[in-house]
């Protein structure tokens, strides 16, 4: 029996004791996030802790997948949300040294999630419309997979520019999901969020304001990229538009957001990945509110939509 407690403490102790670790790693190599006219920090701040949340979140799935007699097909499904999140860190940590192109990122993050759909066949073959009845998505099942988990994982990146802020509403959205999959009784997906959740929260603990440490595109992809996946396998598990339409509302907040920016962007006539200082959390910041007012703001904000998404499924 997977057991829930067990695995966030894991990926809470794993993330507390790793990530000052990696800070000095990353002031040793360089892995900076310096200061320019779009960023509200003053100094250069370390900029991999993704590494210390992934490396939290594996360690505790391993123990599960060592000592917990898990069904062959969520073995797989597991492997592949380890491999697909291999591959996307391995992207971070990339662009958080090197700044990729934002087309070779996207290239990065469509073969991340194709590994995990097609390699690993994950994917959401058919949903339910609200009278009950199935839609079959056919040939469209893949490509449709794999937009949600690259939308996912962008939003969750894009939103990631407050000290706390993409850790904090990440770990909400992770909580809400294993609440949900609770009710549900998707034991083995709500250990996995649980995992998720306990790696968040513990590397929050060095990257709320003051942040002694940023998250970095190592982070919030391998976060954005995580919840993405968990949703698709709990709707494999339940065929139910519910599964898909919890992250929706836990993350409704950081989804707003980038659609509000796709269509500034857009009326702009600049590319939609080209950075700007239009985000929520920029607006929160002219309006006078401190960092910690405007991300606990955004927290408030993304909890009662998580409540919602649980009252919804119950």
């Amino acid at each position: 029996m997977p057991d829930n407690v067990l695995a966030f403490m894991i990926a809470l102790g794993v993330a507390l004791i790793l990530t000052p670790a990696v800070i000095a790693f990353a002031r040793r190599t360089g892995a900076l996030d310096k200061p320019d006219a779009r960023k509200v920090h003053a100094r250069p701040i370390p900029r991999i802790g993704g590494i210390g949340i992934y490396a939290a979140f594996m360690a505790s799935i391993l123990v599960q997948l060592i000592f917990v007699d898990l069904t062959p097909e969520f073995m797989t499904s597991l492997i592949g949300l380890m491999v697909g999140g291999t591959i996307i860190v391995t992207i971070g940590i990339i662009d958080d040294y090197c700044d990729l192109p934002a087309k070779v990122k996207l290239l990065g993050q469509i073969i991340a999630a194709a590994v995990l759909v097609i390699g690993f066949d994950v994917r959401i073959d058919f949903v339910t419309d609200p009278l009950g009845d199935f839609i079959y998505l056919e040939f469209f099942a893949i490509p449709a997979t794999i937009f949600w988990i690259v939308g996912l994982t962008n939003t969750v990146n894009l939103i990631d520019g407050l000290d706390g802020l993409a850790a904090g509403v990440s770990t909400i959205a992770a909580v809400t999901i294993f609440l949900v999959a609770l009710q549900q009784n998707f034991l083995l997906v709500a250990v996995v969020t649980a995992a998720l959740a306990g790696a968040a929260f513990g590397f929050l603990y060095y990257n709320f304001n003051p942040a002694r440490i940023f998250m970095g595109d190592t982070g919030s992809m391998f976060l954005g990229f995580m919840l993405s996946g968990i949703s698709v396998i709990g709707a494999v598990k339940s065929a139910a538009t519910i599964a898909l339409i919890v992250p929706i509302l836990a993350l409704g907040l950081p989804i707003l957001d980038t659609a509000f920016a796709i269509v500034r962007r857009k009326l702009a006539g600049v590319p939609i990945m080209k950075p700007d200082k239009g985000h929520l959390h920029h607006r929160l910041l002219s309006l006078g509110f401190t960092q910690r007012q405007a991300v606990l703001l955004m927290y408030t904000i993304s909890a009662l939509l998580g409540t919602s998404a649980v009252a919804a499924d119950g």
